[in-house]
């Protein structure tokens, strides 16, 4: 990376699970350098979703190296994802007509809940792994997917953990959307309220975001957020992260005594 900005540029890692972002600084000048990163973030870029993009360039070997302009900001703290700016900017992600069509123009699909019960399915099946709660709530998964009703599907960020939220001034980032599908919105919301927001809050929260909090969202919030519990197990479990699974076993066991189905 040094070699392609140059001698008069220092260039070092900024750090993230890719190992693929670099901060570049010459003089006061200051950028933040990315390979391989999201093909529309010229889209984010416009619509103010992420910090302003400088330029794209491709390499000979194909990867292409993005560069945006550097904020001097600071990931939002867990309480501060109650904030009515949080539900704003997610809303405005949500029904950005312009980030949909580039999505779909990529030739992506929707993720239904079939295509993400598949995938946990079989991620369960190779690592064989036999756990009480996860069979419980694989069964209810299935047993309660035919109740999932919404109308579209939008672009979801897949991961709107309070460390991808950057304030900046008085502008509100989310970044890191290398992960990012076709889904029901209530896939970004059930992982952002369930672990955030408290639920007497959740009815505001909905409506600074522009959502009636009613039956049919309330059994959707649920579906995804057990089956974000499930992923996130499988993740650690991947990774021999056995002490950070705590946390999503406690929750996903919470979930499951609040459903009308049991084993």
């Amino acid at each position: 990376m040094k070699h392609f900005m140059g001698e008069e540029w220092k260039v070092r890692p900024a750090g993230g699970a890719t190992g693929e972002a670099y901060i570049a600084q010459h003089g006061d000048q200051k950028i933040f350098i990315k390979r391989n990163s999201s093909p529309f973030l010229a889209v984010l870029s416009a619509e103010g979703i992420v910090p302003k993009l400088l330029w794209t360039k491709r390499l000979e070997n194909g990867d292409v190296i993005t560069a945006q302009r550097w904020v001097n900001g600071r990931e939002l703290k867990s309480p501060e994802m109650c904030e009515g700016r949080v539900a704003r900017l997610l809303a405005k992600i949500h029904r950005s007509e312009e980030l949909l069509d580039m999505f779909m123009r990529m030739g992506n699909t929707p993720l239904t809940p079939a295509d993400l019960l598949q995938n946990l399915n079989e991620r369960i099946s190779h690592f064989k792994i036999k756990d009480p709660y996860i069979s419980e709530a694989m069964k209810w998964l299935s047993a309660s997917m035919e109740g999932l009703d919404f109308e579209t599907s939008v672009v979801c960020h897949a991961d709107v953990n309070h460390n991808n939220w950057i304030m900046s001034d008085d502008n509100l980032f989310l970044i890191d959307w290398d992960g990012a599908i076709m889904a029901d919105p209530a896939l970004d919301l059930a992982q952002l309220l369930y672990l955030y927001v408290p639920k007497n809050q959740w009815e505001n929260w909905l409506k600074e975001y522009g959502l009636t909090y009613s039956a049919n969202l309330k059994y959707r919030l649920r579906w995804y957020m057990i089956s974000q519990c499930v992923e996130s197990i499988l993740w650690r479990w991947q990774r021999q992260e056995y002490h950070e699974m705590t946390k999503w076993s406690d929750l996903l066991f919470q979930l499951l005594q609040e459903t009308e189905f049991h084993c």
